[in-house]
């Protein structure tokens, strides 16, 4: 029995900066993740799927403890980001290799109490496969990153909306985006009013992360959290640490708690390049040094 299983693709994510050296290393939602959460101590899974040759890529999640189903495949997915300005949310995605869709034959016969579609493109899920993992999952999450990002026929990722976009969301229990994902999706240049189309799709809860923090809406009521980064050398992971610190808090916490301790987990990621590094006792005394700030703010 885990508590999250994350499903994607393991990746080659090769930066490149606005200014500084191309570096090259394991990357992907479900890699940043996974660690995210087995780090504070969840029990974590991984379907993913890859080359065999390339087996070694998941290794820093076996270290962590993650139990890694890797499903055989022709190519490992390589994704090239490229930063063109110093706005880190300015990026060109190129998926040069991908791994191939999922398909429920290939899954293994595992119990999570979560499990968390985190895709890097609109190659790995189909609507079919959503609905058949829908009926046997009860805590089923989604990445919409893996429906709007659509690969073009050199590789290039366009960002463009989802003609299925309603009923992949009615059909999740939590759905993760960004501000831009947000809009595009809902056609609102307003956060809260893109938070509320989206609710009226179906699904109950729903985070939105952006550049200065990071957004929930679950049951009617809107949170939010500030996060407290001193450097962006780390951005890139951002939005798939976040809802996987939100979901690991979330098994035993409300809302507004799972989000705190969420911004805190991921402002300290995004000072260090590379997953979360650190441990739950580092994210609990980020959270209290923000509830201190807030407090001294509130006083002056």
């Amino acid at each position: 029995m885990y508590d999250i299983t994350f499903i994607g693709h393991v990746c080659y994510d090769e930066i490149v900066p606005f200014c500084g050296e191309i570096r090259i290393a394991p990357g992907s939602a479900v890699l940043c993740g996974a660690l995210a959460a087995a780090r504070i101590g969840k029990k974590v899974a991984v379907i993913t799927k890859l080359n065999p040759k390339d087996a070694h890529i998941t290794k820093a999640m076996t270290d962590a403890g993650v139990e890694v189903y890797a499903i055989p495949s022709k190519e490992t997915s390589y994704m090239k980001v490229i930063h063109s300005s110093a706005n880190v949310d300015e990026r060109q995605l190129i998926l040069t290799r991908n791994a191939g869709f999922f398909m429920m034959d290939e899954m293994p016969p595992i119990h999570s109490a979560y499990i968390h579609l985190a895709g890097i493109s609109d190659r790995e899920f189909t609507l079919d496969f959503i609905q058949a993992m829908s009926k046997k999952y009860a805590g089923l999450s989604a990445d919409m990153q893996g429906f709007v990002r659509q690969t073009g026929p050199s590789g290039e990722v366009a960002y463009g909306d989802c003609s299925g976009k309603r009923e992949i969301v009615r059909l999740l229990d939590k759905v993760k985006l960004d501000v831009v994902e947000a809009r595009l999706l809902t056609g609102r240049d307003d956060i809260f009013a893109a938070v509320e189309t989206i609710e009226g799709w179906g699904c109950r809860e729903i985070v939105i992360t952006q550049a200065e923090g990071v957004h929930a809406r679950c049951d009617g009521r809107t949170y939010y959290e500030k996060f407290t980064n001193k450097s962006d050398v780390g951005r890139t992971g951002r939005g798939d640490t976040t809802f996987a610190a939100y979901l690991a808090r979330r098994m035993d916490h409300g809302v507004s708690e799972s989000l705190r301790f969420a911004a805190a987990l991921v402002s300290i990621k995004m000072e260090t390049p590379g997953p979360y590094r650190g441990t739950l006792e580092d994210v609990l005394q980020r959270v209290r040094k923000t509830e201190v700030h807030h407090a001294n703010d509130k006083e002056a």
